[in-house]
């Protein structure tokens, strides 16, 4: 009798231990192939005004991803994680001419910033039909170090998953007077590459020797050799300027030096029709 009534326990017991692996295995596999986007519509900025003036990438939701009021040329900087100077070729409107791109992600998690550039570089093959060859180029660059005294930074303390949008937009905050980076489960890498896109007109090279993520905020005030001189220096600074700034700030400094740069040479790009 207790080996007869032992089968269907141990069977039901099998049931749920089956049924347990099929949940996590299809739990751990629920996690979208980021590969492209789910539909994406792209169509001329033609804004006027302070809104002319603002441009960024960033995922509204867990999958909305937009990109607002970008060049061609900076989009492929941003996919491709380099400075606008370091892509070449192509005619005038990749330049001039300014994008809408509003782009539905697959899923309901959101993206990493790796993968949310891998679906542009996929928009950018497919929409704007874009080819390009890579040559590797001296440049002016900054090197991102450590200042004297050591870094000024606090390790994070952001869980990714806490929610599905996964951690907050960081984005400089622009005004005349001051500008301000409230900068969330960062690391150095990423410190560097968003210097690189904006505001510094040069290739940024983390050489700080940091391997965490942290937070920290930083505050400097903006001039002309910052955002390709759009904005001067204020008249009365309550800030400094930003190298200085990183160095009080987050015990960081920049250094000016040269070196090997992998540029993207354009060899064919095409206007995507609006839609």
């Amino acid at each position: 009798m207790a080996v007869t009534g032992a089968r269907p326990f141990s069977r039901a017991i099998l049931t749920a231990v089956i049924t347990a692996t099929a949940f996590l295995s299809g739990h751990a596999q629920s996690r979208p192939k980021f590969d492209a986007f789910d539909v994406a519509t792209i169509k001329p900025a033609g804004l006027d005004g302070p809104a002319a003036q603002g441009r960024w990438i960033r995922m509204e939701s867990a999958n909305r991803f937009v990109a607002h009021n970008h060049a061609v040329r900076t989009l492929i900087a941003a996919a491709y994680d380099l400075p606008p100077e370091a892509i070449s070729g192509g005619a005038s409107w990749v330049d001039s001419t300014r994008w809408e791109i509003l782009a539905k992600t697959p899923g309901e998690i959101r993206p990493t910033l790796d993968e949310q550039m891998a679906m542009l570089r996929r928009l950018l093959s497919d929409r704007f039909q874009l080819e390009f060859h890579r040559q590797t180029k001296e440049f002016a660059i900054f090197a991102l170090t450590v200042a004297p005294g050591g870094p000024k930074l606090t390790p994070t303390k952001i869980s990714p998953d806490a929610t599905p949008e996964g951690p907050p937009l960081v984005a400089f905050a622009v005004s005349p007077a001051v500008v301000h980076l409230p900068a969330r489960y960062f690391t150095m890498g990423d410190f560097a590459s968003l210097l690189q896109r904006s505001p510094l007109d040069r290739p940024v090279a983390d050489r700080t020797g940091l391997t965490g993520r942290y937070d920290f905020d930083l505050d400097f005030s903006p001039d002309e050799s910052l955002w390709g001189g759009l904005l001067p220096r204020p008249e009365n600074p309550d800030k400094p300027a930003l190298l200085q700034a990183m160095q009080e700030q987050l015990g960081l400094k920049l250094e000016s030096t040269r070196g090997p740069v992998d540029t993207i040479v354009i060899d064919r790009v095409e206007q995507p029709t609006a839609n």
